[in-house]
């Protein structure tokens, strides 16, 4: 094989890796823009349930970093998926109209993809994957 060729195998390698870097980090972040403007209210900054609305509950919020621990180690993110998009039902989140996150996400994108209810629903699971991979890495070690 030319060394040309091996350096042009090679170059399309690092660019694949630098690109699912950038991906990645995108994803956190946009997880965390999400998770600081829904979560962070009621379960605080690092997700330890000390956000500044947890005087005015009647139920202290979760923290939310145990949430593998307390799952025998393993993550639960079909259940993290269906409280955040409303399908499970948490007490101290009222009706199945809490989290307002879960239709939220429903209805913001819906004024972008009002012609394409496929790119909606698309858009509407990328937003809770992206806020469950940042709640992921919130999980104590």
């Amino acid at each position: 094989m030319k060394a040309s060729t091996i350096g042009t195998a090679l170059f399309g390698v690092a660019m694949a890796f630098a690109s699912m870097a950038t991906c990645s980090q995108t994803t956190s972040n946009f997880g965390k823009r999400l998770y600081d403007g829904n979560c962070a209210i009621c379960h605080g900054p690092k997700g330890k349930g000390d956000g500044p609305y947890k005087s005015y509950l009647t139920q202290s919020p979760a923290d939310i970093t145990v949430l593998a621990n307390n799952n025998n180690g393993v993550f639960p993110l079909e259940r993290v998926y269906q409280v955040i998009d409303g399908r499970w039902e948490v007490g101290a989140h009222g009706p199945r109209e809490m989290p307002i996150w879960g239709y939220g996400y429903i209805f913001k994108p819906a004024e972008a993809n009002a012609e394409s209810p496929f790119e909606m629903e698309s858009s509407v699971r990328a937003r809770i994957l992206a806020l469950i991979e940042f709640i992921y890495r919130l999980q104590s070690k």
